[in-house]
């Protein structure tokens, strides 16, 4: 349970999940208690006794029989800070109990302690035989690490220009990949002085990332931030995957759930963070099942730990390089220089934004030009005036999102308007909201201002008449070009360079409606020529394309 005075005076409120007591730290009864011995030990521990430390991977779980268990992160000083507390009944743990990362806190016996338990691979096997143990032990974890992000337990320090792309690509990673991390602006934050003149930083070094043992990261790479946070976990080279799936968004991640669900071998290999383009949307609202709807990065959040639960390995910060097609095992090459192989392949590496042909876009990108709309971007952008370009459902959504915070949202599309190309429920929204504004016809043709963005143009391409706005936030979402450079030729793509599936080079019709030119290599989601570009489309894919799959490698089913 979370510990009050441990925590000063933290005020709790109803969203917070240290408020939910009976769902984050639930207590067992002497029936479960019984049920989860049969997989683990009885041992009785001395005050003081260590279990597990942050950074260390692969630890145990931990079911209290009696005494006390203290889950404690460092302060400044280096002293232990205990934060929440496990008695008779409750049990240790959160996600990175699913996978092999380093965990974030540590964990002590807080007087004389007798727990259970459970190594690693028999705590697998529980939640998985145990389905109703595994669901309480899930919602847990999952509310734990919500909580730790809320109250940076177990985080580092970012320092930083706030509006800088640098320290937005970091802050970006770490909060797309549910990592608990604390900003600090050196345009606003009061606090970022004396962390500068702790560590006799000058502004050429920023942004900069603080570790445990205030180790520094001076503007790290993405790659080099995930090795350093335990992000990233060792492949062994020798291992032969029954298959990788290549992109975490959507459809990547329903694939791994279903395949690793089944009994496959699985690795879902990513480049930056779990739930691609859909990741990056502040509320998912016709996707079935979440009535209220859903952010994109809760739903891929979950989808990675469904994933993670039913034993898929999931590689962050893993960009492939290339498909090696001509021989099986595919070969695909990592940009760490290292390669991963399995007997088939998943190709779900989705689809990017396009850019503006526009002089000083590349100076602004990342620097007033942004492809996501999350709380992150708002606050950035808090009480100004900003432009969406596009027309697809993820501009209705940025528009609809952020307009409650700014002070007015321009949605500027080429075309007549919304009604074609956007759900219903977005376009009413958007056409009765007295701070949005449409401009049919309509395209930005200039981009102004200093370090970052200051100024845009939008003309009419009915009028030709041009109007200035000063807008220093500028959200792309317009068009899709596919992430298919990698696979250098070894599938067939069509004119737009999606991948084309269900046909062979004679235009006769393959086993599956998602399977390309190369046996055993799949295409979905928006990555795949013609396919709906949808959220639950992409979904419905991943976890269709599986049966394709267990009929590539065993020939023999029906």
């Amino acid at each position: 349970m979370m510990d009050p005075a441990a925590n000063g005076a933290l005020r709790l409120d109803p969203d917070d999940p240290y408020a939910r007591e009976a769902q984050t730290f639930p207590r067992l009864g002497a029936d479960t208690i019984q049920r989860v011995a049969r997989y683990g030990a009885e041992e009785t521990l001395a005050p003081g006794t260590v279990l597990f430390e942050r950074g260390q991977r692969s630890v145990d779980f931990f079911l209290v029989l009696s005494g006390l268990i203290e889950i404690f992160d460092r302060d400044k000083h280096d002293a232990p800070h205990v934060f929440a507390t496990h008695d008779t009944g409750q049990f240790t743990g959160e996600l990175d109990l699913f996978n092999e990362r380093q965990v974030l806190v540590s964990g002590r016996a807080g007087g004389p302690t007798r727990v259970i338990r459970v190594k690693r691979a028999d705590f697998r096997r529980m939640v998985s035989a145990e389905t109703d143990i595994g669901e309480i032990v899930m919602r847990a974890f999952i509310l734990r690490r919500v909580s730790f992000i809320r109250h940076l337990h177990g985080g580092v320090a970012l320092i930083g220009y706030g509006h800088a792309s640098d320290t937005l690509r970091l802050q970006r990673f770490m909060t797309r990949n549910g990592y608990p991390f604390r900003l600090l602006d050196t345009e606003e934050d009061p606090d970022a002085g004396g962390f500068l003149e702790c560590f006799e930083l000058t502004p050429a070094c920023l942004p900069v990332v603080v570790l445990p043992g205030h180790q520094l990261l001076r503007n790290p790479s993405t790659a080099a931030l995930a090795d350093a946070l335990g992000l990233t976990e060792s492949l062994d080279p020798g291992v032969v995957y029954d298959v990788a799936v290549v992109g975490a968004g959507p459809a990547g991640l329903a694939a791994a759930v279903y395949a690793a669900s089944e009994g496959l071998s699985t690795i879902v290999l990513e480049n930056t963070a779990p739930g691609g383009q859909a990741g990056t949307s502040s509320k998912i609202e016709n996707y079935l099942g979440f009535p209220t709807g859903i952010s994109g990065q809760a739903l891929a959040g979950r989808a990675q730990a469904q994933a993670q639960k039913f034993g898929a390995r999931l590689a962050i910060a893993r960009a492939v390089l290339s498909l090696d097609c001509s021989d099986r095992p595919y070969r695909l090459a990592l940009d760490n220089g290292h390669e991963v192989r399995a007997c088939a392949v998943v190709v779900a590496t989705g689809a990017r934004y396009r850019r503006l042909d526009l002089e000083n876009f590349a100076k602004y990108e990342g620097q007033g030009i942004h492809y996501a709309a999350t709380a992150m971007e708002a606050r950035l952008c808090e009480g100004e005036e900003i432009a969406v370009v596009g027309g697809g459902n993820s501009a209705g959504q940025a528009a609809v999102f952020l307009s409650r915070t700014v002070r007015h949202v321009h949605i500027v599309v080429r075309g007549p308007g919304l009604a074609d190309t956007m759900s219903d429920y977005l376009v009413q929204r958007i056409m009765t909201s007295p701070t949005i504004t449409v401009h049919p016809f309509s395209e930005v043709t200039a981009l102004e201002g200093d370090t970052y963005l200051r100024r845009v143009t939008i003309t009419s391409r009915s009028t030709g008449g041009s109007t200035g706005h000063d807008i220093s936030n500028l959200f792309l979402m317009i068009g899709a070009e596919p992430n298919t450079d990698w696979l250098d030729g070894c599938l067939r793509l069509d004119g737009k360079g999606f991948v084309e599936t269900g046909q062979d080079e004679q235009g006769q019709a393959l086993a599956s409606p998602y399977a390309t030119t190369m046996a055993g290599v799949f295409a979905v989601g928006d990555v795949r020529s013609g396919s709906v570009k949808r959220v639950a489309s992409g979904v419905g894919e991943g976890s269709v394309v599986v049966q394709a799959i267990h009929r590539f490698l065993n020939p023999g089913i029906a």
